[in-house]
């Protein structure tokens, strides 16, 4: 064999040896940032993982001559620089919240709860009677700001005499951060509660939508809060408690997953820090608490197409090359781990449905037909709340049913409005609980 050819087959097997050195050392410091749940913004997993792979370089290049003992730390160096991007952070770490939206003034309420919540009221604007129920809206995320389009929605429904106040939960959009701890779904039904006492308005009528709909059946299974609540409706839900989240089911009629184009604008999963961040948070390997990222910068962080195919799922597949704008970038405001964090404690809660059955407040269950939900979360609550007087299964919608897109926003209103006002339904009282089985099996 040529000298040649044997230099560059050595060369070649040199390579490959510090490219898996390097990939071993990346591998121990992603296992290390898992181990110490990211401690001191990554750097407890990158000083270990770096010093150990420094003692190795010197046992290796131990007997070899001065310059070539430097050989073995070439990549460390790499290692070290691929892996410190991770601990660098490239966002402020202070909160940044969204600047004030043109057409509403934001108030801040600080509720007996110790939440301080952004707060958003549209008075009635239509000439003609007007509803002396106020009407809340719980938006859904969880912890996630509300967007343009259900702003947009919201004034609808005040344009036909609604005195509507919506709110932010704690931790999304304008509201404060709470302390990764305080994030559960229990505070966020203590919270509701709280906002109809501050509004002192007596009840108040509640539309509760994807997670804000959980909140809202968890709060009619507490006859405490349900006491503060005239009339409920509940729309495209989310798990309910724990043995709701573990359903494995259908869901609707297909959604534009995977059929509309990806969204467009920066990730902040472009970047390492983040990308590992979440990644490990959403695999269950970093807590919401995490050492590596705060939760202000994490909010910071992340960004509207972080959402990816999420957004693409609450529409139907025909509506998949039309997909509105829902939100501006100056608006978008979602926090991922404080999100995690109220998920788990759904997960972790035991059935409400003993105390659901008990429920006397007059409900309505809203269902998309392209829902990207699991048909059996909302399925459940129309079996156990025998509040519910009437179900409106509405075609031509995904998850998200006021979106803009030709009469939907209307169609919604419409239902809404019908069940407020206690007026015949717009839509067949569809399914019963008697058609549940049947709705399951065919509307999949």
């Amino acid at each position: 064999m040529p000298k040649s050819a044997i230099r560059l087959v050595r060369f070649t097997g040199r390579l490959l040896l510090a490219l898996a050195a390097v990939a071993m050392l990346v591998v121990l410091f992603l296992a290390l940032i898992a181990l110490t749940d990211g401690a001191g913004s990554g750097l407890a997993a990158w000083l270990p993982a770096l010093g150990l792979g420094a003692v190795l370089a010197t046992w290796r290049g131990r007997r070899r001559t001065w310059p070539a003992r430097l050989a073995p730390f070439l990549p460390v160096a790499v290692a070290a620089a691929l892996t410190a991007s991770v601990c660098i952070p490239t966002v402020p770490t202070a909160r940044r919240y969204p600047p004030a939206l043109p057409f509403v003034t934001a108030q801040h309420w600080s509720l007996t709860t110790g939440s301080r919540v952004a707060v958003y009221h549209y008075p009635p604007a239509h000439p003609g009677p007007r509803h002396p129920i106020p009407l809340v809206y719980l938006n859904g995320g969880p912890v996630r700001g509300i967007s343009v389009l259900d702003h947009r929605f919201l004034q609808l429904l005040a344009r036909q005499g609604y005195d509507v106040y919506a709110y932010e939960q704690a931790g999304g959009g304008r509201s404060d951060l709470l302390p990764m701890g305080q994030y559960t779904i229990s505070r966020s039904v203590s919270d509701l509660a709280a906002f109809i006492d501050r509004l002192n308005k007596g009840q108040a009528d509640i539309l509760g939508f994807s997670s804000g709909g959980a909140v809202l059946t968890r709060a009619l299974a507490d006859p405490r809060v349900a006491a503060r609540l005239h009339r409920a409706i509940i729309a495209e839900p989310g798990p309910m408690d724990g043995p709701t989240a573990h359903i494995t089911g259908h869901k609707g009629r297909k959604s534009a997953r995977g059929l509309a184009p990806a969204p467009t604008g920066t990730r902040s999963t472009d970047v390492p820090r983040y990308a590992v961040a979440f990644g490990l948070m959403r695999l269950g390997l970093l807590t919401p608490d995490t050492g590596l990222i705060g939760q202000a910068e994490g909010d910071n962080a992340f960004t509207a197409a972080d959402l990816g195919s999420d957004t693409a799922s609450a529409y139907c597949a025909r509506d998949a090359h039309r997909i509105p704008a829902e939100d501006t970038a100056q608006n978008f405001s979602f926090s991922p781990a404080a999100s995690l964090r109220i998920q788990r404690t759904v997960k972790d809660s035991p059935s409400i449905a003993p105390q659901l059955r008990h429920s006397r407040t007059p409900a309505m269950l809203m269902i998309a037909e392209c829902s990207s939900q699991i048909r059996q979360w909302e399925t459940t609550v129309l079996a156990n709340d025998p509040a519910i007087q009437r179900t409106q299964y509405m075609p031509g919608v995904g998850h998200h049913m006021w979106n803009g897109l030709d009469d939907n926003n209307d169609r919604a209103a419409a239902v809404i409005t019908a069940f407020l006002q206690d007026n015949p339904a717009p839509l067949p009282n569809y399914p019963t609980r008697d058609e549940i089985p049947t709705f399951l099996r065919d509307h999949k």
